[in-house]
């Protein structure tokens, strides 16, 4: 870790529509997005939930007995990790020397019917530095996404600064904001989906916007941190394959169920935005020194709690399918192994592959 703990970081929040479905042209957008934040000075560029390749919005206004095939595209579509589209990424945060916050489609390479979603966060030197799988998928996104677990529920480096990752519905789980803040977190990331319908009666509508906000000033305030709010963006395009021209669809995607992104201060004040229902790049300098002041009052992780009289157990494994158990030489202990046994570069710290994300030997020594 740095010796300067509170540094003044240049972070961007990416509001953006992937194109729709279409793993290798919503990467020549993202790389597009990522060389203009870090033309504007950002080291931390942040885009939001599962943007590549793209939000199964059909979830929430299709039958399930229709949706089967854009959940058959969004399998074709969706990412390894690690894989060759995680080396990508890594290789584009090396390129512009960012930390890179993207969420992903996630493929099982056990199950072809299982997929998560995923946030990645790639280092300024291309490592994968954390995955993230979301816990639970948020009512209809149980249609598409299997549950996640707590590997990656923690906090990476940037410059010395604690950055911490939530996606979506896990903004409002009490434990897993307590479990960041608990890790040292003092940059906090939520990424939101391009719409979320909720209601047919208007009057009944689920306020996105307004949820967003109220949730990212609490963490904020809480936490004494600086939020990032990263959302994406519905373009006609996702509209008019998903919808077609059935106008009641139409509404229900439109209706004023949309997200915004925003970045919020460590007394729940927005510094930059809100952006709603449309694509830009927010850019803030965030000084990581201003929570010191606060925490003397509200420090929930340090001196203003009680952990003689609360506690609470975060289980970090990475779960899988199966565990074999392969017998080895006669009266030797067997071994355990997980049914998908990643190469090295599963692993968080690693390099990406490739000329633009691996070191040279006078880098590596």
């Amino acid at each position: 870790m740095s010796e300067d703990r509170f540094p003044t970081l240049r972070v961007a929040a990416v509001q953006a529509a992937p194109v729709f479905l279409d793993r290798e042209a919503t990467f020549a957008k993202l790389e597009q997005l990522v060389a203009e934040a870090a033309g504007q000075g950002a080291e931390l560029v942040a885009f939001g939930e599962s943007f590549l390749p793209g939000f199964p919005i059909w979830n929430g206004v299709l039958a399930p007995v229709d949706q089967h095939p854009f959940f058959e595209r969004l399998v074709r579509a969706a990412i390894a990790v690690p894989g060759p589209d995680c080396d990508r990424l890594g290789a584009l945060a090396r390129r512009h020397r960012v930390m890179l916050s993207v969420g992903v489609n996630e493929r099982s390479n056990a199950g072809v019917g299982t997929l998560w979603n995923t946030n990645l966060v790639f280092d300024p030197d291309g490592r994968l530095v954390n995955h993230r799988r979301k816990l639970v998928p948020t009512w209809y996104e149980r249609l598409t996404w299997a549950a996640g677990d707590g590997a990656g529920l923690d906090v990476v480096d940037l410059r010395g600064g604690q950055v911490g990752v939530l996606i979506c519905g896990e903004n409002t789980n009490t434990l897993a904001r307590f479990a960041l803040l608990a890790a040292g977190e003092q940059v906090h990331i939520a990424t939101y989906p391009p719409t979320w319908p909720f209601d047919r009666e208007p009057a009944r509508e689920y306020d996105l916007t307004d949820a967003i906000r109220i949730r990212s000033a609490a963490h904020s305030f809480e936490g004494k941190v600086f939020t990032i709010v990263a959302a994406t963006a519905l373009d006609d395009d996702a509209l008019a394959q998903v919808a077609g021209e059935d106008d009641e669809t139409r509404r229900l995607l439109t209706g004023g169920a949309f997200p915004a992104s925003m970045i919020v201060g460590p007394s729940g004040n927005i510094i930059a935005g809100p952006l709603v229902g449309e694509e830009g790049i927010l850019i803030a300098e965030v000084d990581l020194a201003e929570s010191i002041r606060l925490k003397q009052i509200h420090d929930i992780v340090g001196t203003y709690n009680r952990f003689d009289v609360f506690s609470l157990m975060v289980e970090r494994r990475r779960l899988e399918p199966v565990h074999f158990h392969d017998a080895g030489a006669p009266g030797a202990a067997d071994h355990v192994r997980p049914a998908t046994r990643w190469p090295s570069s599963a692993q968080p710290g690693h390099v990406s592959p490739n000329d633009e994300g691996t070191p040279t030997d006078d880098e590596s020594t």
